[in-house]
Order: C-alpha cells, then structure tokens, then sequence
C-alpha cells in the first residue's frame, strides 16, 4: 500500500473540439501531474467521462498512458459499470502491464441492496488478477456501500486492498476505520475531506482538483501525513473555495476550466455534460489565480 500513499489524481480525459480524445492534451497533462510530484495516477476513473468513452477509446488511452509515464509514477485503472457481467469480463481481459491496481466504482443506477453490492465485488475479486480499490461515491452511484459491507469485503477478499470513501459521512469513515482488518486501507475520494480522513488514518486521497494544482494539493497531502497539521491547515483552506466551484456545474467541467486557464488543456467535455457558464468560469478563474 505504500504505493498508494499520499496523492492519487484522477486524471480527466482531454478532448478536442469534435469530441475525439486529444492525446496531446493527454501527454501535457501527465506531465503536468508527474511534475507537480503526485504519487500515483488513476486512468479513466469517473472524472475521466468514462461513461462516454467507448471499450476501444478505453483500450487505447490505457495503453497510451502506460506508454507515456513508462514507469515514472504507478497506475491505477478504473474499470466499474452496472453490468457484473461486463465488469467482470472486462477485468479479466485486462492488459496488466504498467499497472498496480483496479478501481471499481458502486454499480449506479441499478440502486442493489447490500448484499448485491458484496456479491458484484466478490465476482470481480474472483477475476482480477491486479488488487482492487472499492470506491463508494453515492452522489453519483444512487446507492451508498455501507462500512458493514466494506469491512465484509475487506476481510474476505485479500486482493480487496483499499477504499476511495467518498460518501461524506464521518460516522461511516470511523466505522470503517474502526472495523476494517489489519492491511486495509481508506483513501479520501473527496477533496476537501482529505485532511480530516488523514487525521483519523487515511493513507491520503484520490483527487479532482490535484488535475489543476498537483504540485500545492500534494504537498497538503504529505503534510498532513506527516502530522504536521498546523501546516497543512492553511493550504485546505485555500483550497474549499475552488474546489466547491470545480463541482458546481459537474466534475470535471470546473476542473478543466481550471486547467485551461492554466495552460494545460482544452476545457472541452463530452454530452451530456457541457462547459461550465460564464459566471462560474470568471469565479474559478479568481480562485485560480489565488492559488498559483
């Protein structure tokens, strides 16, 4: 787990004003994120639209980032849906080279009690030849995993390595704490919740925002895991404002404003989502410049 200590970014898809992947938008941000010192990438989680990317889209921007970073971070592949079938194929047939781990989301939409999310988790241990990373996020799944059924998982499944937690919930983040095996590990799966979790024995976070700022949110990161909070305090701060923005209009349109005011990318999205409104943009563009 030492690999996933600290920040993790999950990393936005760039795209072109046709709508096709921009691959060199993609080389400027990895390089952005390996610069800016991150720990480890996550490719095509949530944040990447991968809702709106095809399976060949897919096979081609993981082999292309495994191309690009050539080892110079680790990698973590976000492969989840609502189908257990498909994700269940799909992480069988899974080119490993170049990456660490597996990050499946909840399945959305289908809304499965507790134990249809324990049994569609325990098909894809059964599967996957990389160790997974549960990730609970409930604003966009519909349902919540409860810590119960984490630590369920966790204590059956040995590949069942970590949870992204994002359901917001400081009472399920102690029982998760509290309860899971030894080895087991929460990230943070929202930003400004990162801190806290740290304080109460998160291992760091899987990112949004590190996409614009990786080098400044990192270092609160590591500040925090070092116990320094005092430090780390004035940073978090800086960030609520525009991380609250970045989500205002749906992620990851704020946070590719962002990132095109910076100079990284193109701030194009896929539908349904699109840009985010002139109002919120002049609003990040503030707080962009305040954190620079």
């Amino acid at each position: 787990m030492s690999r996933f200590l600290g920040t993790g970014v999950a990393m936005v898809t760039p795209f072109q004003a046709s709508g096709s992947i921009d691959f060199d938008g993609m080389t400027a941000t990895i390089e952005h994120l390996i610069t800016g010192k991150v720990e480890y990438i996550v490719v095509l989680g949530t944040t990447a639209e991968s809702a709106t990317l095809s399976k060949d889209e897919k096979k081609q921007i993981f082999k292309f980032v495994t191309e690009k970073v050539n080892g110079r971070v680790p990698l973590v592949a976000g492969i989840g849906g609502n189908n257990t079938a498909d994700v269940v194929e799909e992480v069988s047939q899974f080119e490993l080279t170049g990456y660490e781990a597996i990050l499946s989301v909840v399945p959305y939409y289908n809304k499965p009690t507790q134990e249809g999310i324990y049994q569609h988790y325990k098909a894809i241990a059964l599967a996957a030849k990389l160790p997974i990373i549960l990730y609970n996020v409930p604003g966009r799944t519909g349902v919540s995993m409860s810590a119960e059924t984490t630590i369920r998982l966790a204590k059956e499944f040995k590949n069942i390595i970590a949870i992204k937690e994002a359901c917001g919930n400081f009472d399920q983040f102690n029982a998760i704490m509290a309860g899971k095996p030894e080895g087991f590990e929460l990230i943070s799966g929202d930003d400004p919740v990162t801190l806290p979790l740290v304080a109460l024995g998160a291992i760091g976070v899987i990112s949004v925002v590190g996409n614009a700022f990786p080098a400044k949110f990192s270092e609160m990161v590591r500040l925090s895991l070092k116990g320094d909070f005092k430090a780390a305090r004035p940073i978090h701060s800086d960030f609520l404002e525009f991380t609250r923005l970045c989500f205002a209009e749906s992620n990851p349109c704020g946070v590719k404003a962002a990132m095109k005011e910076l100079g990284v990318i193109e701030d194009y999205v896929r539908l349904p989502l699109t840009p985010v409104s002139d109002g919120t943009r002049s609003k990040i563009l503030v707080e962009v410049e305040k954190l620079k």
